[in-house]
C-alpha cells in the first residue's frame, strides 16, 4: 500500500513537473516571438536632428555675414560668435519638442568648450533628460586633413582626437570630417587618404567611426570622394552622403560647377554610415523644390543602408523651426512611401 502511494506521488510529480516545464516553454516561445516581431517592426530609417539648423537662432546676424570676423572670433573668443537668442547647449530640449530623439552636434558652437570636461557632463545630463542622444558631432575649423605638409596633416590628426573622446563620453557613433586640401585632385587624395588613415587609426581605438562629407570642393564630386573611401579601405571610415552638398565650384552668383546630386549619392551610399537630408525651400505640396526627397530615399534604401537620416535645413524663406518642421513631414512621408 505504502509503495502504491508513493509511486503514485512520483507520478503526481512528474505530471507536474511536465506542465510546469511546457508552460515555461510556451512563455519562452511566446517572448521569443514577440522579440522576434518587435525586431521586425523596427524601422529600417529613423530622424536625426543636424544643429545646423539652428545656426541662426545661435549666431545671430553674424555681423552681417562676416565669415572673415567669424573665423577671427571663433580662435580668439569662441563664446562670442553666438550672438543669437538661442543657447547650443540647449539644443537636447529643441530636438526633443520636435519628438526626434538623436541629435547631430556642430563643433564650432562649443569651440571654446574642447576641453571643459564639466559642460559635457552637464550637456549628457541635459540629453538624457530630454530623451536624447548623440549620433555624431560635425567637425569643422580643425585644419585640412589632405593638408600637402605632412605635419600640418599630422596636427590636423591630432586636433581631431580630443572631438573623437568627446564623441565617445556622448555615446556618438562618429564624427564628421571634411576631406579637404590644397593642390591638385589627385594630390589631396593622396593626402586625404592618409589624413583619414591616421585619424580612423586613433578613432577606432575609441569606437568612434571617421565620416566625410560632401562638403564642397573636390568632396563634392562622388566619383572622387568614393575613390578615396576605397583607398582608405578601413571599417570605421566612411561617409555623410548629403542630399545638397554636390557644388564643387562657387562664383559671386552660386554655384558655377555641380555635380548631378542623384549621381554622387549613389557612388557614396556604399560607404554611408549617416545620411544628411539637406532642405532649403518647399512647395505647396510640402515638396523641397531642389532635390527629389522620393528619389533621394529609393538611393538609400537600394544600398542596403539602415541608420539615422539627419535634417538639415537651410533655408531662408520658412523659419527654422517651420523649415525643419516640413523636412520632417517630408522625411516621414517619403519613408512611409517605401517601406
Amino acid at each position: 500500500m505504502k509503495q502504491s502511494i508513493i509511486i503514485a506521488a512520483v507520478s503526481l510529480l512528474f505530471i507536474i513537473s511536465c506542465r510546469t516545464k511546457s508552460a515555461s516553454n510556451s512563455e519562452s516561445d511566446t517572448i521569443t516571438e514577440t522579440s522576434q516581431e518587435m525586431e521586425v517592426q523596427t524601422p529600417d530609417f529613423q530622424i536625426s536632428l543636424a544643429q545646423w539648423s539652428f545656426h541662426k537662432a545661435y549666431l545671430g546676424t553674424l555681423k552681417e555675414g562676416n565669415w572673415d570676423w567669424f573665423m577671427k572670433t571663433l580662435q580668439e573668443s569662441p563664446d562670442d560668435i553666438l550672438l543669437g537668442e538661442a543657447d547650443p547647449k540647449d539644443f537636447p530640449e529643441m530636438a526633443a519638442k520636435f519628438g526626434i530623439n538623436s541629435i547631430e552636434l556642430v563643433n564650432t558652437f562649443y569651440y571654446g568648450k574642447a576641453d571643459d570636461q564639466a559642460f559635457w557632463e552637464d550637456f549628457k545630463k541635459r540629453c538624457d533628460a530630454a530623451g536624447v542622444t548623440v549620433g555624431l558631432i560635425m567637425c569643422d575649423v580643425l585644419g585640412n586633413l589632405g593638408d600637402a605638409d605632412p605635419e600640418a596633416r599630422k596636427r590636423t590628426v591630432e586636433n581631431h582626437h580630443k572631438w573623437v573622446d568627446i564623441a565617445k563620453f556622448l555615446g556618438a557613433h562618429s564624427i564628421r570630417v571634411n576631406a579637404a586640401g590644397e593642390g591638385s585632385a589627385e594630390e589631396v587624395a593622396a593626402n586625404a587618404v592618409d589624413g583619414l588613415k591616421q585619424l580612423g587609426e586613433y578613432g577606432a581605438t575609441q569606437g568612434i567611426n571617421i565620416i566625410v562629407e560632401n562638403h564642397g570642393g573636390y568632396s563634392s564630386n562622388g566619383t572622387w570622394l568614393a575613390g578615396i573611401m576605397a583607398e582608405v579601405n578601413m571599417d570605421n571610415v566612411g561617409t555623410l552622403p548629403d542630399y545638397g552638398n554636390f557644388c564643387i565650384e562657387r562664383s559671386s552668383d552660386g554655384c558655377a560647377n555641380e555635380y548631378d546630386r542623384y549621381k554622387g549619392m549613389s557612388e557614396l551610399m556604399p560607404y554611408a554610415k549617416g545620411v544628411s537630408a539637406k532642405s532649403h525651400d518647399f512647395d505647396e505640396q510640402g515638396n523641397e523644390i531642389h532635390t527629389d526627397f522620393y528619389k533621394m530615399l529609393k538611393i538609400v534604401k537600394d544600398s542596403g543602408f539602415k541608420g539615422y537620416i539627419g535634417i538639415e535645413y537651410e533655408g531662408n524663406v520658412l523659419s527654422e523651426e517651420e523649415g525643419i518642421a516640413a523636412t520632417l513631414a517630408l522625411l516621414n512621408k517619403a519613408i512611409d512611401s517605401i517601406q
